[in-house]
């Protein structure tokens, strides 16, 4: 019994590992096993990527530890130039979608390109002026580049959502809270 057992097991795992092995066959041109996942989605996951290396980049800060700071806000860096050349790429696929100007709005902004992601977002508003995202981070760029009245403009304009994109601007703009991004 025992020993039908063991053979039972060491036959399951066999079979998963040629299972596994079999799906990592199809890989895409960056390396990964992602398969037919869209450009748009590829750009998202860097895009939660770089937020978590700036995370851990903020937590090294506190620590005092400046050197791995700085390694986790450059790979971030990367994460982000990736992402914004994917979101490029998907909006030339499916153009006018808001999602996808936010993102290369954010990614613009994160990289430091301002008037650049400022035309993204405003792009993005024109197609979808109630875009929450898109309010918020617009009122965190106006902050960023000194004009406080534009920035409550968006404000007033996510006032009657009732969302936390709505709260996370107020309390910016108040000072109550430092921008995540």
């Amino acid at each position: 019994m025992l020993k039908t057992l063991k053979v039972v097991v060491i036959f399951f795992f066999l079979s998963i590992t040629s299972a596994y092995s079999a799906a990592s066959g199809a890989q895409d041109t960056d390396g990964g096993n992602e398969g037919n996942v869209s450009k748009y989605e590829k750009g998202h996951k860097l895009v939660l990527s770089g937020k978590y290396l700036e995370k851990k980049a903020n937590k090294f800060l506190k620590k005092g530890n400046t050197s791995k700071a700085e390694k986790n806000l450059a790979k971030a860096e990367k994460k982000y130039e990736r992402a914004f050349k994917l979101f490029l790429a998907s909006n030339k696929e499916k153009p006018n979608n808001a999602d996808t100007l936010n993102y290369l709005g954010f990614t613009s902004r994160k990289l430091g390109n301002f008037e650049e992601a400022e035309r993204y977002y405003l792009s993005g508003l024109e197609i979808k002026p109630n875009h929450k995202r898109i309010n918020q981070y617009l009122g965190e760029l106006y902050l960023n580049t000194d004009r406080k009245n534009k920035a409550i403009e968006q404000l007033n304009i996510l006032e009657s959502c009732n969302c936390k994109e709505y709260d996370q601007l107020k309390e910016i703009i108040d000072g109550t809270r430092i921008s995540k991004y």
